[in-house]
């Protein structure tokens, strides 16, 4: 694929609105122990309670249909928030079992365990999910073929580039990359706790403003350059009343350069694909 991609009706760029929604399990992938830690759950639970609502309502105002990372554990112990979430219209997909670090796990862990989401997830909503994003830490090669093997056909989680591209997953498979940066997120910037220590070296919440003005300038540029721009957000850090705001803002600045497609990841997969 070239340096251009001549998106839907002649937009300039694309726009993924994408949301981990980790719940408490971001917080127990940390630390087992934090089962035993209501302060720091209270953190995932409030994305659920609050956070969720507000993004929903948002997306709604904007005419925004976003891409749901769901871990399997979150779809089993919040199944009306993801069917709710399902009948508004937006994707939900696959974001591992219980919030793991999936590299460190065999072939057949890591079976068991995307097996296991992609069943919860469908019961959850009636949907399969179709696309993929890794959790906690890194993933493998394997990963991404059981993810293929599973149904679904694109993932979002790779660095090395900033327009989709077909991976070569070897024995004639490939899947669709979708790609990140860590700069074009809020739980870097926002997300903080003590206990398990979230970061490690401490030392953060940033500046509301300094955040917007990055995703300001990361946006500017995929804009001019024609790139897909994937935005990630959690409803536990992003769902506050003053972050809200600051969503908001972003996406009235993306509103006012305009020319641009927002699209949830199987859009994305069958505009390439086609």
């Amino acid at each position: 694929m070239g340096s251009e991609i001549l998106w839907p009706n002649n937009k300039k760029s694309a726009t993924m609105i994408s949301v981990n929604l980790d719940a408490e399990y971001f917080w127990l992938g940390l630390d087992k122990k934090a089962k035993d830690m209501p302060k720091t759950l209270s953190m995932g639970i409030y994305g659920m309670t609050h956070g969720l609502d507000r993004l929903l309502k948002v997306f709604d105002d904007y005419k925004i249909k976003a891409s749901f990372f769901v871990p399997g554990k979150v779809a089993e112990k919040y199944p009306e928030s993801i069917k709710t979430i399902a009948s508004c219209g937006h994707e939900i997909s696959c974001h591992g079992y219980e919030h793991e670090n999936l590299s460190h796990y065999s072939y057949e862990e890591q079976y068991e365990r995307l097996s296991k989401a992609v069943k919860l997830i469908e019961e959850s909503c009636g949907q399969k999910p179709v696309g993929f994003r890794a959790p906690e830490g890194d993933l493998t090669m394997d990963t991404l073929r059981i993810v293929r093997d599973l149904g679904m056909v694109y993932s979002s989680d790779l660095h090395d580039d900033d327009r989709p591209y077909f991976m070569d997953l070897g024995e004639g498979k490939k899947i669709l990359q979708l790609p990140i940066q860590w700069a074009i997120s809020d739980f870097i910037y926002l997300a903080f706790n003590y206990r398990p220590a979230f970061p490690k070296g401490q030392g953060r919440i940033s500046n509301y403003t300094s955040m917007l003005s990055n995703w300001k300038d990361e946006y500017l540029g995929y804009h001019k350059r024609g790139l897909l721009y994937v935005l990630q957000i959690d409803p536990q850090t992003m769902g506050s009343p003053g972050r809200i705001g600051v969503l908001e803002e972003f996406l009235d600045y993306v509103n006012e350069l305009g020319d641009t497609f927002f699209a949830k990841g199987k859009e994305i997969y069958d505009f390439i694909n086609k």
